[in-house]
């Protein structure tokens, strides 16, 4: 293992993008909270995905993850997707969530991205795509790229929690099995891009081949990602798999019912059953339309 000692720390560095994003997102979690108020416990929740946030969104992070560290990229983004993201999610309340998903075409896509294979294909695409040689490299020179790579992953972090998190009103309620087996297989999945890492015989990304910092051997620094990568995933989703299991019995033996059912739910259900019967007489007269235009002819 070889160590390169060049010419020391990162110098610090604002970072106003990144600010003015986490005042922001401040700013609107306020808003939001104002109409559809949260509980201290999810205000709590908020202030710590805000933290993390911004601790790996500014100086030194996000200096070292730009074009000195691979695996302080890996590390950034593992807090972005496993941590940030899903508590942004629980932070909000149920009846803003049930507000912003209520239009038809919302609440269908909601539920489309919060089916398992759904939310595996989008995240590893996710995944695959900001971590190609070019964006990596595009991100360590424009701010404008590393922006849209931030929010893409805080996206697809919601996108790997929602099939699991019960937030959205009268969505599936899968069992616990089902829910481990899933997050098993969205921390196999993704990840396959940190084998490559581990196993290539020369680095892979130009932003890191010569930094300004205290840094292993570009090789090295590549092999380290991969097992940053790999690990870091398989501990949290897997850990959170576990602990869904042990629960499980707990949660059916209290109960009688496996996921008691709110008004929320309710209204959204009976929202979704009339659209399903609107659409059902729309294609009926449709159909009967047509078969008297060719009883005509």
């Amino acid at each position: 293992m070889t160590l390169v000692i060049s010419r020391g720390f990162p110098a610090f560095s604002v970072h106003p993008a990144a600010w003015i994003g986490l005042f922001v997102l401040a700013g609107i979690y306020i808003g939001i909270s104002r109409r559809w108020p949260a509980s201290a416990l999810q205000a709590r929740r908020f202030i710590i995905a805000l933290l993390l946030l911004g601790i790996v969104t500014t100086w030194p992070v996000a200096d070292l993850a730009t074009n000195a560290l691979l695996w302080v990229l890996v590390l950034q983004r593992l807090v972005i997707m496993l941590a940030v993201s899903p508590l942004l999610l629980i932070a909000l309340s149920r009846r803003a969530l049930a507000h912003f998903t209520k239009r038809a075409i919302v609440d269908e896509f909601f539920l489309w991205i919060a089916r398992p294979f759904t939310a595996i294909f989008i995240v590893t695409i996710a995944a695959v795509v900001t971590l190609f040689s070019p964006v990596v490299d595009a991100c360590a020179h424009h701010l404008f790229a590393r922006i849209i790579c931030d929010v893409v992953l805080l996206g697809a972090g919601f996108v790997l929690w929602l099939p699991v998190l019960p937030v959205l009103p009268a969505a599936p309620r899968r069992n616990a099995i089902l829910n481990a087996a899933y997050l098993v297989a969205q921390s196999i999945v993704p990840s396959f891009l940190s084998l490559v890492w581990i196993f290539a015989r020369h680095p892979l990304y130009r932003a890191f081949a010569g930094t300004p910092a205290l840094v292993f051997h570009p090789l090295t620094n590549q092999q380290i990602a991969g097992f940053v990568a790999k690990l870091g995933t398989i501990v949290v989703l897997w850990s959170v798999a576990f602990v869904l299991l042990r629960r499980a019995p707990h949660d059916e033996a209290d109960s009688p019912q496996p996921t008691p059912l709110t008004w929320i739910d309710v209204e959204r259900s009976l929202e979704r059953a009339e659209r399903y019967e609107l659409r059902a007489r729309r294609y009926d007269n449709s159909h009967n339309n047509d078969g008297q235009k060719e009883e005509g002819s």
